[in-house]
C-alpha cells in the first residue's frame, strides 16, 4: 500500500528548506556526513541540537468530544458500553481481529491471553529477557515457567535460532515482544510454533501501527497484546486490548478478563476462574479518540526513525537499529550499539556527551535481563517462594541462566527518543550529534 503525500508544495518546500538550513547549521556536507574537528558542547563547543525535543501534544478535541459524551451515560461499565463499543470498532480498523477484549493494562492482556491459551502448572513458555514485566506476570501466575531466550544483535527481539534450542517437551507457547515497535521475525516464529503445536502471543504493547511486512502487529500469532499505558504511542493513562482470530482462544478472552463470567451465556455461572481485568468507559473513550491518531503517529515515527537510523549507519563504532526493510518499526524509541573498542571512553561518558549536545539519549534500556531481577534470583515469587519449584514441577534456576547477546545490548545500547512531535530537520541534527560525539572519542 503506498502512503498518500500530505503535504501542499508550500509545505514541501519549507519543509526541505528546513532541513538543508539544519545541515548547514550542524555542519553538515552534501553526503550527510558531519564535518571533522567540532568541538564537543560537553567542552564549551556549540550544541549540535539548537533547541530543546520538540513538544508533544498527545490530546485534544477527539478525546474532549469522548469525555463530553460519557456526561449523558447513565452507566459507565464496559459491556455493551457505548465507548467500549466504538474502542472495538476502532481497534478493528487498526488490528482486522474478530474477537476483542479491553482490559486494565498490557499486562492483564498478556495474563488473560495466557489463561486464554490453556497454560498449565509446569507449562514452559518462551520470551524475550529484555522487556517489562509485565510480559511474564502473566506466566508466573498461572504457575508456568518464563524461558528466557537471546536476542538478535541489532534487532532486540528474539532470535528464532535461540528460541529452537529452547523448546522442551514441556514448551507450550512463546511470547513475542515487538521491542520498540521493532517487529520480530514472524514468519520464524509462526513455523517454530507450528512445527511444535505452541500458541504465539505478540506482546505489542510498544508496537502501534507497526507492521510485519504488510500485516498490522499482532495478526500473525495466534493472539495480540497491546498496552494503553500512558507512555504508550496511544493511551487511556492505563488500558489495554488482547484479540484473537483463533477459534480456540478468542471465544475465551472476554471471561478470562472478566472474572470467569461468559456473558452472552445465561444463568450468570463461573465457567472458569478468573480475575478482574475489566475496562471502564471513560478508559475506552479515551482510548477510541486516541485510534483516530495511530496511522499519524506510526506514519511519522517511522519516518523520522529511519531517517535517524539511515542517517547514523556508517558511522564507525556505531551499529543502528536493525529493521527489516519490508517492515514498518514505529520506534517506542530507537536504540543503537556502540562498540567499545572502537571508542576512547566508556558508554557513560558518550552518552553524557550526547546529552550534552542536546539529544533526549540515555544508557540501555532496562538496568538487567528479566532474570537477573532479585525477585528472579530468588526465586521469590509468592510470598518469597516458589511453590512450583518447591514440588519439582521445575528445575529453572534463573541463578543460572544467561543469556549473553542480551546482556551486551544493555551493556552497549544508547536510547534515543524519537516521537512525532519532532521534525526531521530535528532529527538531522541528532544525527550530526551522535555523529560528532563518535568522531570525538573514536581511536
Amino acid at each position: 500500500m503506498t502512503d498518500k503525500n500530505p503535504f501542499s508544495r508550500r509545505q514541501f518546500l519549507a519543509a526541505t528548506s528546513g532541513v538543508m538550513g539544519a545541515a548547514k547549521l550542524y555542519g553538515q556536507g552534501a553526503a550527510g556526513e558531519a564535518t571533522p574537528a567540532a568541538k564537543l558542547a560537553l567542552q564549551g563547543g556549540p550544541k549540535a541540537v539548537q533547541g530543546g525535543l520538540p513538544q508533544l501534544v498527545r490530546w485534544g478535541q477527539p478525546e474532549r468530544e469522548r469525555m463530553n459524551a460519557l456526561i449523558d451515560q447513565t452507566n459507565l461499565f464496559y459491556w455493551k458500553g457505548p465507548q467500549t463499543t466504538l474502542l472495538i470498532d476502532r481497534f478493528r480498523q487498526t488490528c482486522p481481529l474478530e474477537h476483542v477484549m479491553t482490559c486494565s493494562s498490557g499486562t492483564a492482556a498478556l495474563h488473560i491471553a495466557v489463561a486464554a491459551a490453556g497454560i498449565e502448572p509446569g507449562d514452559e513458555v518462551i520470551t524475550s529477557p529484555i522487556s517489562d514485566i509485565g510480559t511474564v506476570i502473566g506466566v508466573i501466575y498461572q504457575q508456568a515457567v518464563p524461558v528466557f531466550a537471546d536476542l538478535g544483535r541489532n534487532t532486540y527481539n528474539l532470535d528464532p535460532e535461540d528460541v529452537a534450542r529452547r523448546i522442551t517437551p514441556k514448551t507450550k507457547a512463546i511470547i513475542a515482544v515487538h521491542l520498540a515497535g521493532n517487529p520480530c521475525d514472524m514468519h520464524a516464529l509462526k513455523t517454530l510454533a507450528d512445527q511444535h503445536n505452541l500458541v504465539l502471543i505478540e506482546d505489542c504493547a510498544q508496537a502501534w501501527g507497526a507492521k510485519f511486512r504488510d500485516k498490522p502487529i499482532g495478526t500473525v500469532g495466534h493472539i495480540g497484546c497491546f498496552s494503553l499505558q500512558a507512555a504508550k504511542h496511544v493511551t487511556s493513562g492505563e488500558g489495554g486490548v488482547v484479540a484473537s482470530n483463533d477459534p480456540r482462544f478468542g471465544p475465551l478472552l472476554q471471561r478470562f478478563g472478566d472474572k470467569g463470567m461468559d456473558r452472552l451465556a445465561k444463568g450468570g455461572l463461573f465457567e472458569v476462574f478468573a480475575t478482574n481485568y475489566r475496562m471502564s468507559e471513560p478508559q475506552a473513550g479515551f482510548a477510541a479518540a486516541q485510534l483516530t491518531r495511530v496511522e499519524g503517529i506510526a506514519e511519522k515515527r517511522s519516518r523520522l526513525g529511519n531517517l535517524l537510523n539511515d542517517k547514523i549507519a556508517s558511522t564507525p563504532g556505531i551499529e543502528p537499529h536493525q529493521v527489516h526493510p519490508d517492515d514498518r518499526s514505529t520506534y517506542w524509541f530507537l536504540m543503537f550499539r556502540v562498540r567499545p573498542e572502537s571508542f576512547k571512553c566508556e558508554r557513560a561518558e558518550f552518552v553524557k556527551a550526547l546529552v550534552a549536545e542536546g539529544v533526549p539519549a540515555s544508557a540501555g534500556y532496562i538496568p538487567v535481563p528479566l532474570y537477573g531481577n532479585p525477585v528472579f534470583q530468588k526465586h521469590g515469587f509468592f510470598a518469597g517462594r516458589w511453590p512450583l519449584k518447591e514440588q519439582g514441577l521445575t528445575t529453572m534456576d534463573y541463578a543460572q541462566v544467561a543469556c549473553p547477546e542480551a546482556e551486551a545490548i544493555l551493556k552497549t545500547g544508547v536510547r534515543v527518543t524519537i516521537h512525532e512531535g519532532m521534525g526531521e530537520a530535528y532529527v538531522l541534527s541528532l544525527a550530526t550529534a551522535v555523529r560528532k560525539v563518535a568522531t570525538h572519542y573514536a581511536h
